[in-house]
């Protein structure tokens, strides 16, 4: 049974996908019941991978026809992220198998590169390739990594400042970027060594959870908990914030297309804001009601989403910086949820 579903990241991020097209007309298409989309990426052929961490798997769109194909990653899957990578390959950050995931784009197989078992549970974020086709990824338990898909080979190294690293992003001059959500603020990691260099923005607390340079080399940051968008000028050592409007808005998701078109999104009456930087015009675009467009991950979350078996008790909430946690109750703790 189909139903029109979409997550506030994917229905955020496929009106980027639409924007190409010169308008802005925002445009939904039915995806399976409980899939709990979260992620997605513009593949070359034209079709769009998202990740549907309520079922485990990777899902394919086909804008053209509206067609939908689930690729199964694993038992006890809860992809979080999904990128195209240099090999045009869908490369996941799957928390749940805490594993980088591949998924080949002509024979859809899927191939698993776990994290080494001496660093534990990461709860696996998002991805980046760097210039040299290597992918850094993130993880809010307070890790960040590398995978280098010539060998195999996965390093990882832990933040500085602990927890939080969510959000990552990879400059034209191949310098990577990432947000730490609970640690408030952006780090760049130096990608010869692996050591992370911290980086503060000027609003305290600002809960900055995602990054996405621009053609510049600028870094533009979602800030969850501040409510609103700012971009960092590393050759400046400058920052430049925009307040969100309504009440108490979250600004979850950034992207900057082609033409630098900085587009945003907070969770507040559900509309979608793309901000031109040159003349700080921000706009809105409506999307479907709250409760039709949030419900399919609510009820993921209800069953468990991130554990080994799917539709479990409720043992799941989410915390003050929208973190996905395990609820301290004796029950949930016999279910060993990890979290996503």
């Amino acid at each position: 049974m189909f139903r029109t579903i979409a997550s506030a990241l994917f229905a955020a991020l496929l009106c980027s996908v639409a924007a190409r097209a010169a308008s802005e007309e925002v445009r939904y298409y039915p995806v399976p019941e409980g899939a709990g989309p979260h992620d997605v990426a513009p593949a070359p052929d034209g079709s769009v991978w998202y990740t549907a961490q309520g079922q485990g798997a990777l899902g394919r769109l086909d804008p053209d026809t509206g067609a939908v194909k689930h690729i199964t990653l694993g038992d006890g899957s809860a992809p979080h992220g999904v990128i195209v990578g240099p090999d045009g390959a869908a490369w996941v950050t799957d928390g749940g198998l805490n594993a980088i995931v591949r998924v080949d784009a002509e024979t859809e197989a899927v191939k698993a590169f776990p994290l080494p078992e001496r660093h534990g549970y990461a709860n696996l974020n998002t991805g980046s390739f760097d210039k040299h086709g290597r992918l850094w990824f993130t993880g809010q338990e307070g890790i960040y990594g590398r995978l280098d898909p010539a060998n195999g080979k996965v390093d990882v190294w832990n933040a500085p400042r602990g927890r939080g690293p969510y959000g990552i992003t990879t400059t034209p001059s191949g310098e990577v970027y990432y947000a730490s959500l609970a640690g408030n603020h952006i780090a760049r990691i130096d990608v010869s060594t692996g050591e992370a260099s911290p980086i503060d923005p000027p609003t305290a607390d600002q809960g900055a959870r995602r990054v996405w340079s621009d053609s510049k080399g600028r870094i533009w940051v979602s800030e969850w908990n501040a409510g609103q968008v700012s971009v960092f000028d590393p050759a400046a050592n400058d920052w430049r914030s925009w307040k969100l409007p309504g009440d108490e808005p979250q600004a979850y998701a950034v992207y900057v297309d082609e033409h630098d078109k900085v587009w945003a999104h907070r969770f507040q009456r559900e509309r979608h804001r793309p901000l031109r930087p040159g003349n700080a015009d921000l706009r809105e675009l409506p999307v479907r009601p709250r409760q039709r467009q949030r419900a399919p991950a609510q009820r993921a979350l209800r069953r468990g989403m991130g554990c080994g078996v799917r539709y479990r008790p409720p043992c799941l909430d989410r915390d003050r910086n929208g973190r996905i946690k395990q609820k301290r109750s004796n029950a949930c703790r016999a279910k060993a949820c990890p979290r996503a």
